[in-house]
């Protein structure tokens, strides 16, 4: 159960990691230091409801034939291999000058940036882009839901447990680097290496997945 509990922790983290969305706007209000906590903790139980749907909801499909589980578990590693893929082209090719926070968040003279939030609104909006994302769909409930079929029934709610606790960690972990970091974090340099950290943990996770199908 330790293995399908770290092996949840691990994609979770993997799929995570690539910038999105929701990882920009926890982000964006680290940098104006504004409802960290907040927008944190409401993404992070997003998530874990996201990841919850996949596993219970993707769990019922584990009584159908192997031929689909199999389907689907190979389906969720080709997406994988794909992101690595994406992940390792931005590493090998990195865009002189181009921190994934330009623009609106970046800088300092954009009204934007200065943008006051209440906590309502602060809450609304780590929700919108949570569950109007369906890139956090995609990573959730459906990778992360068709991963735990690997595991079976019983493995597969710890897997789910693992997960949830990767997301947890890692907003958790971005919002307090931001917020104690601040601007530095949008070098180039540190999102290069992360890059590359993701591309080898996406690539690890679906050559463990293939190898569940041998």
């Amino acid at each position: 159960m330790s293995g399908a509990y770290g092996a949840g922790v691990a994609l979770s983290l993997a799929t995570i990691m690539a910038l999105g969305p929701q990882n920009v706007h926890v982000m964006r209000m680290g940098l104006m230091r504004q409802h960290v906590g907040l927008t944190v903790l409401t993404c992070a139980i997003a998530d874990v409801i996201l990841i919850a749907t996949g596993v219970l909801g993707l769990a019922h499909l584990g009584g159908l034939s192997d031929k689909l589980t199999g389907a689907m578990v190979g389906a969720g590693a080709l997406f994988l291999l794909f992101y690595g893929w994406q992940a390792a082209q931005r590493f090998l090719r990195p865009s002189a000058g181009n921190s994934p926070l330009e623009g609106p968040i970046g800088n300092t003279n954009n009204t934007a940036t200065h943008q006051v939030f209440t906590r309502k609104q602060a809450v609304l909006s780590a929700l919108a882009f949570s569950f109007l994302n369906p890139h956090a769909w995609l990573d959730t409930a459906v990778i992360i839901g068709t991963a735990s079929l690997a595991y079976g029934q019983t493995g597969g709610l710890v897997f789910g447990a693992g997960a949830a606790t990767g997301s947890l960690v890692w907003f958790c972990g971005l919002g307090l680097a931001v917020y104690l970091v601040g601007r530095r974090i949008g070098n180039a340099n540190v999102w290069h290496w992360l890059d590359g950290l993701v591309a080898l943990m996406m690539w690890g996770t679906a050559a463990w997945l293939l190898a569940s199908l041998a």
